[in-house]
């Protein structure tokens, strides 16, 4: 007997919108239900993919071109799908990441100015085909998202460091992904506690894959 093929879901949105608190708490919640998953990262996720990802996220804003990190952003996602991603799927488990391609197409593109074209030219080389069943956009006002990012501490804090602009700019890419791609995104209102958030997150993987 043929074991089906898992569901690959992202959470996606600015800096302090709870993405990987929603993760886990998403993770939590197919657990309760029965299903098996597994909880992953970008960049990250794999042996491979998180020694880049301390290339990308410490030092200074400046550190890296948006090309440069977008390279690097994409050779750290081809080898967590080769070795991370795709296994689960094939094994029936549900995939839950903290972030994804619309991550790069957010940061290094809109907001950083690196052209769409020249991103989805690199994507189509690096990943093909691949996305996901499920995008939830986390979205939160800028001043917030930033307030609740600079309560949990400096870890990991290089994308921080950009100033208010960028991370508007930021915040609107991701709704924009949004409305490109109504199909696969849904925006969850990330105020209030993580439990409300928490809801509305599971409201929405429910009803796109019919849970009871």
């Amino acid at each position: 007997m043929t074991t089906a093929r898992g569901r690959f879901i992202t959470l996606e949105g600015g800096e302090g919108t709870g993405k990987s608190t929603q993760v886990r708490r998403l993770c939590a919640a197919l657990e309760i239900r029965g299903i098996a998953q597994t909880m992953t990262r970008e960049p990250g996720g794999s042996p491979g993919a998180e020694d880049i990802r301390r290339l990308l996220v410490d030092g200074e804003p400046g550190r890296w071109t948006p090309l440069a990190e977008t390279l690097l952003l994409f050779a750290a996602r081809s080898d967590h799908i080769a070795h991370t991603i795709e296994p689960a799927l094939a094994a029936g488990r549900w995939v839950v990441c903290d972030r994804f391609t619309d991550s790069t197409y957010a940061y290094q593109g809109m907001a950083r100015g690196l052209a769409r074209e020249t991103i989805r030219r690199i994507e189509a080389v690096a990943v093909g085909k691949f996305t996901p069943d499920l995008t939830l956009i986390l979205d939160l006002p800028t001043d917030q998202g930033l307030a609740r990012a600079a309560a949990r501490g400096p870890a990991e804090s290089r994308f921080e460091k950009f100033d208010n602009g960028f991370h508007e700019s930021l915040r609107q890419a991701f709704l924009d992904i949004a409305r490109r791609h109504p199909e696969r995104c849904v925006v969850i209102d990330a105020s209030g506690s993580a439990e409300e958030v928490a809801g509305r997150v599971w409201a929405a993987v429910a009803a796109r894959f019919r849970i009871t």
